[in-house]
C-alpha cells in the first residue's frame, strides 16, 4: 500500500515537470495589455513586425524587377530671352532708336550714345574696339597712351614716386601724393589711393617688389605709357589733362572711356578720333591685312551701337 502511494506521487511529480511553464511576455499588443506566450514562441507583436518586414522586402524585389521606363520630358525648354526683354523700361525705349542691322559712322554713333543714355548721373561714353590680334604673342600685345583733347571727365589722383628736390616739383605740378617713404608705406598695407603713378627711372627698382599689386591694376609706371620719365612736370600735367592708357584684353578687345555724356557730340567725337588714330598707329608689324575687326560705342548702362571706323 505504501509503495503504491509512493508510485502515485512520483507519477504526479513527473507529470508536473513535463507540463510546459507559462511565461508572461514583456511586449504589449496593440489590442490589449501583456499577453501570455509559451516559452520558445514569439509574441503577437513580433510576429506582426516580421510579417511586415517580409512583405516590404517582397515589394522592393518586385519593384526592382520591373523594367525602368524613362520619364517623358513634358516641359519644353524655352529659348533664353534677349537682353532687350530682360532689361528695364528705359532701356527698351532707348534701344528702339537703334537699327541693329545698320552700321553707323562714328559721328552718328556718338550722337546716338548720348541720346540713349538712360542713367540719372552723367554717364561715361565708351568705345570698344575688337582687334584681329593675338595678345598671347608679345609682339601683338597692343598698348599705348594718348592725351585726349578734351580730357576724360575724371579727376585723376596722381602719385609721384620721387625723392629729393623732385618732391616739391611734383607737388607744384599737381601731384596728390609725392615722395618715396609715404607711398611705400601705403603699398605695404595694400592701400592704393591714386589713379596714376609717375616715377623717375632711377627709382623703379624699388617698385619691383609691388609689381604683382600694381601691375594687374594698370598702375605700374611704364616708359611706354609716359609714366617713367625724367620730365615729371610734363607727365603729371598730361595725366591731369586726361592722358589715358589703353591695352588689349585677353580677347583682343580695347575698352576705353572717351568722356562724359555732358561733353556733347563734338567733343566726344574729337576724343574718339584721337583714340582711334592712336590705336591704328599702334598696329603690330606682324599683323597683316585687316586689323580692326569691329567697333561699338555705348554709354554706361546704355545699348551698344555698331560703328564703322
Amino acid at each position: 500500500m505504501a509503495e503504491a502511494k509512493k508510485t502515485t506521487k512520483t507519477a504526479k511529480k513527473s507529470q508536473i515537470e513535463a507540463t510546459p511553464k507559462i511565461k508572461i511576455s514583456d511586449d504589449v499588443d496593440d489590442e490589449g495589455p501583456k499577453t501570455a506566450a509559451k516559452a520558445g514562441k514569439r509574441s503577437t507583436k513580433a510576429i506582426k513586425a516580421t510579417e511586415e518586414r517580409i512583405a516590404k522586402e517582397e515589394r522592393k524585389q518586385k519593384t526592382s524587377e520591373k523594367p525602368k521606363i524613362a520619364k517623358k520630358a513634358t516641359a519644353q525648354i524655352k529659348p533664353p530671352r534677349s537682353k532687350a526683354e530682360r532689361t528695364g523700361k528705359k532701356y527698351r525705349e532707348a534701344i528702339k532708336q537703334i537699327d541693329a542691322s545698320k552700321t553707323y559712322n562714328l559721328a552718328e554713333a556718338v550722337d546716338l550714345a548720348i541720346k540713349t543714355s538712360t542713367t540719372k548721373f552723367d554717364a561715361t561714353v565708351e568705345v570698344h574696339i575688337n582687334l584681329l590680334v593675338d595678345p598671347k604673342q608679345a609682339d601683338q600685345n597692343v598698348r599705348d597712351s594718348v592725351v585726349m583733347p578734351h580730357g576724360s571727365g575724371k579727376s585723376a589722383r596722381i602719385a609721384a614716386f620721387v625723392e629729393g628736390e623732385d618732391v616739391a616739383k611734383a607737388k607744384k605740378a599737381g601731384a596728390d601724393i609725392s615722395g618715396v617713404e609715404d607711398i611705400l608705406a601705403a603699398l605695404e598695407k595694400d592701400q592704393i589711393e591714386f589713379d596714376v603713378m609717375v616715377s623717375t627711372p632711377s627709382l623703379m627698382w624699388r617698385l619691383g617688389k609691388y609689381a604683382r599689386l600694381l601691375g594687374p591694376r594698370g598702375l605700374m609706371p611704364n616708359p611706354k605709357s609716359g609714366t617713367v620719365t625724367t620730365d615729371l612736370v610734363k607727365a603729371i600735367q598730361e595725366a591731369k589733362a586726361g592722358r589715358v592708357e589703353f591695352r588689349v584684353d585677353p580677347s583682343g578687345i580695347i575698352h576705353l572711356g572717351i568722356g562724359k555724356a555732358s561733353f556733347g557730340p563734338q567733343k566726344l567725337l574729337e576724343n574718339a578720333q584721337t583714340i582711334i588714330s592712336s590705336v591704328r598707329s599702334a598696329k603690330p608689324a606682324s599683323v597683316k591685312g585687316v586689323y580692326i575687326k569691329s567697333a561699338y560705342v555705348t554709354s554706361t548702362m546704355g545699348p551698344s551701337i555698331k560703328t564703322e571706323l
